[in-house]
């Protein structure tokens, strides 16, 4: 009975055997992926919070592991709501109150109408049992979702610990916020 190496052509068998091995090696290089949701939440706007925190804590309550980093203008969806002038210098302050600050106060990035846009976007979620995105932020941290804010959005935007909501992780950069999504199954940039 003939070998495999006799019923191949030996060339073509080389190179099948090589390819074999290069993509084994390519395997072992790659990362495993976790049941794990990443969320990087830059957008402060009520229908980008919303979502944000409907999804990380759907994840979080399905048994994923679920983060959020807040960074620009997400990091004031987890400013406290009583916070509204920070900052250290003119630009500083005039940035922060530019931004309506806390998930409770934030406007919609279309429809706003002076402010009734989120107020009957409210009044549609009483309606039919939505949870707000302020509940949202405290199911989340019931849950165990990891709130994290951006250290150096932190910086730029004059913004301390102390301004913002209790229960959140250590601030951390954008290094460690995508060796987050690395691992993730799933990331997501809202």
């Amino acid at each position: 009975m003939a070998t495999t190496e006799e019923r191949i052509d030996a060339p073509v068998y080389a190179a099948l055997l090589a390819r074999i091995e290069a993509l084994e090696a390519s395997q072992r290089g790659q990362v495993k992926k976790k049941n794990k949701l990443t969320i990087i939440a830059w957008g402060g706007d009520l229908d980008r919070i919303w979502p944000t925190t409907i999804l990380a804590t759907t994840a979080a309550a399905s048994g994923m592991e679920s983060t959020v980093f807040f960074t620009f203008w997400g990091l004031f969806a987890i400013v406290k709501p009583g916070v509204r002038i920070t900052g250290d210098n003119w630009m500083q302050k005039m940035m922060s109150a530019m931004n309506p600050g806390s998930a409770q106060k934030a406007k919609l990035s279309h429809y706003n109408f002076a402010g009734a846009g989120p107020a009957m976007f409210k009044k549609l979620a009483d309606d039919h049992q939505v949870a707000k995105p302020e509940e949202l932020i405290a199911t989340a941290r019931d849950l165990g979702v990891r709130l994290i804010p951006c250290q150096m959005t932190m910086d730029l935007l004059g913004l301390k610990h102390e301004d913002l909501l209790d229960g959140l992780e250590e601030p951390i950069g954008a290094a460690t916020a995508i060796a987050e999504m690395r691992d993730a199954a799933v990331s997501l940039f809202i």
